[in-house]
């Protein structure tokens, strides 16, 4: 198995099905997560040296910290209903708990943190919406935690990939500190796919191939991105979810395409 694919395992005591840490992982920055928890079951969690935006893919929750409190958010029973989700954003140096109203999946996306803004809900009327691409490289995006909203280092976002189509694509990449040209960014993917039998085909390379694999990713399959280029193609007859944590040195979004492909920018 490729070690940039990392695939999901049965829940823990707190509902905790996949993980990626900077230790794992072997990078500095992105950590993600996610949880599956039975209506009615209520975890605490801190998040240490960490700021955290918790991500509610499925179901409703009532998400407390200090003396706030966000009672029964979410209205998103499936991701494929392409509803903006509901998100919170927690600094470093929180303890907050999270009581699943419903049958609940949440994902928890994490960076280091340096305390710069309080905790918030990020309610869907919050969240810019966008189609990106012409043809077969159309994809329909969710902004959750973008650069022009308030974090340390954490960029979040959810795109849904129809059918037949391709995303992040033409290939582009941000390994580079070379601002204003590209950003260096690790980055990870959450893939879901509707019918989850389905699977995606997701690429990661670089211009010298010492990085070059091609990974078959399913439903509840989380792909790292390091370094490189990282474009993704959903079959025909499956269309393709997936979440996107970004962090690096600056919180800035800034790619570099493959000159080899550019070409169709042009046209």
């Amino acid at each position: 198995m490729s070690s940039l694919l990392v695939r999901p395992q049965n829940p823990d005591a707190q509902g905790k099905i996949l993980e990626v840490t900077p230790e794992s992982a072997g990078w500095e920055h992105v950590g993600f997560r996610v949880h599956k928890l039975p209506k009615g079951e209520k975890v605490s969690w801190q998040t240490g040296d960490r700021e955290e935006c918790l991500v509610l893919l499925t179901g409703c929750a009532t998400i407390a910290c200090g003396n706030e409190a966000w009672e029964n958010i979410g209205d998103r029973m499936d991701v494929f209903e392409k509803k903006r989700p509901y998100a919170v954003y927690f600094p470093n140096d929180t303890s907050y708990s999270v009581e699943a109203v419903t049958d609940l999946e949440v994902a928890v996306c994490s960076a280091p943190g340096k305390g710069s803004y309080k905790a918030r809900l990020i309610a869907p009327e919050q969240i810019n919406s966008a189609t990106r691409g012409e043809g077969s490289n159309v994809r329909h995006v969710h902004d959750i935690l973008p650069e022009t909203e308030e974090a340390d280092g954490l960029l979040v976002v959810e795109v849904y990939t129809p059918a037949g189509n391709w995303s992040s694509y033409p290939p582009h990449k941000h390994d580079q500190d070379n601002l204003p040209h590209e950003s260096q960014l690790e980055e990870t993917y959450y893939h879901l796919l509707n019918p989850s039998q389905g699977f995606a085909l997701h690429r990661v390379y670089t211009d010298d191939r010492s990085l070059d694999e091609t990974m078959a990713v399913e439903h509840g399959n989380c792909v790292l991105v390091p370094r490189g280029y990282h474009p993704v193609g959903a079959p025909h007859g499956y269309e393709l979810y997936y979440l996107n944590v970004m962090a690096g040195p600056k919180r800035v979004w800034k790619f570099h395409n493959d000159p080899d492909h550019e070409w169709m920018l042009k046209q």
